[in-house]
């Protein structure tokens, strides 16, 4: 069996992560099991959800385990199958370890259209992130014609598709991001009316006021902290918030104050709901459709930020809790098979 190189988990993080949070190890892969399949990694999605994993914190994924792999999404193409269900040669996604070489359950696993798409769009705008921005943004935010929505994390991997597809619902969109450069996309790429730059826009009640004048009907809240705080104030009766994340948070070793004045719930009436997209996976055949119809139309746009090999994703993961990145983090473990 090939020699496997892994990114293990050294030790449980007190705030930022740093280097010494991880180690790099090898050992022979494992031979698969009955209904099981060994896979050569390919693509590795590097998520925020991932940093509260790295600490024994209640959530709603266990955490990672001690001296073993850190895990995440991933696009790899089997070695050895020992089920029905694939093939050597087949492109899978699935859960796999930040490793070269994994052993999966055959059954946790979906087979990819090598084709039909680029590889790395499985784990960005048509994989989880795309969907979850779907879900939240569609199914909960709902926005209608004229209403303004605001998206914080503006150009993530998740925000980017909920601000068009809020414009594509024909609201007014409203993001923030954490450079110039990223605002400036926002708004010539991805179509948003506005976006400003919250490491130097500080009075953020000012300028909402002056992006949002008629108030904010949906909130797709990515960031937490200060910035939500001042959105919540900002929001319209009847309001939609859609909570996805609050990265500004994921490294504090205390919890944060909740937003003034709670009473605005019931005052405005708004609706605040949070949602982990992995329990609403039975549309993800329409969203695969939706989506995929509107990046063919132009209508959806994407970017990625691709990392070269395994060894760099520990310093590209911390990177991406500070903003570092720019759209979809993805690491490159493996090269692309040739089809």
């Amino acid at each position: 069996m090939p020699q496997n190189n892994r990114i293990v988990l050294a030790s449980r993080p007190q705030g930022d992560v740093k280097p010494e949070n991880f180690r790099r190890d090898s050992v022979a892969s494992a031979a698969p099991g009955d209904g099981q399949v060994l896979v050569r990694v390919i693509y590795l999605s590097l998520d925020p959800y991932m940093r509260p994993r790295m600490t024994e914190m209640n959530s709603y994924t266990p955490p990672f385990e001690l001296n073993q792999p850190l895990t995440g999404g991933a696009v790899a193409e089997v070695i050895e199958s020992k089920s029905d269900r694939f093939r050597a040669g087949d492109i899978v996604m699935g859960m796999f370890g930040w490793e070269q070489y994994s052993i999966a359950d055959a059954r946790l696993l979906r087979k990819i259209d090598a084709k039909a798409a680029p590889l790395i769009a499985n784990l960005g705008v048509l994989g989880m992130p795309g969907y979850t921005a779907y879900h939240g943004m569609l199914r909960i935010g709902q926005p209608k014609p004229g209403e303004t929505v605001f998206v914080s994390a503006a150009t993530g991997a998740v925000g980017a598709v909920a601000g068009q597809l809020a414009k594509i619902k024909g609201a007014r969109v409203v993001g923030c991001a954490g450079s110039d450069a990223k605002c400036e996309f926002a708004v010539k790429e991805l179509g948003y009316d506005a976006c400003f730059n919250h490491t130097k826009e500080r009075d953020y009640d000012a300028v909402l006021k002056k992006l949002c004048p008629k108030g904010i009907d949906v909130n797709f809240e990515n960031v937490g902290g200060p910035i939500f705080h001042a959105v919540f104030k900002a929001m319209n009766n009847f309001g939609r918030m859609a909570m996805c994340g609050a990265i500004s948070e994921y490294q504090d070793t205390t919890p944060r104050p909740g937003p003034d004045k709670m009473f605005t719930i019931i005052q405005r009436r708004l609706e605040i709901k949070g949602f982990i997209v992995s329990d609403h996976m039975q549309s993800m055949g329409e969203f695969v459709r939706d989506v995929g119809g509107w990046i063919k139309e132009g209508k959806i746009r994407y970017r990625e930020t691709v990392v070269e090999g395994l060894d760099n994703a520990p310093k590209a993961f911390m990177g991406l809790l500070k903003g570092e990145n720019f759209g979809k983090l993805v690491v490159k473990i493996g090269d692309e098979p040739k089809l």
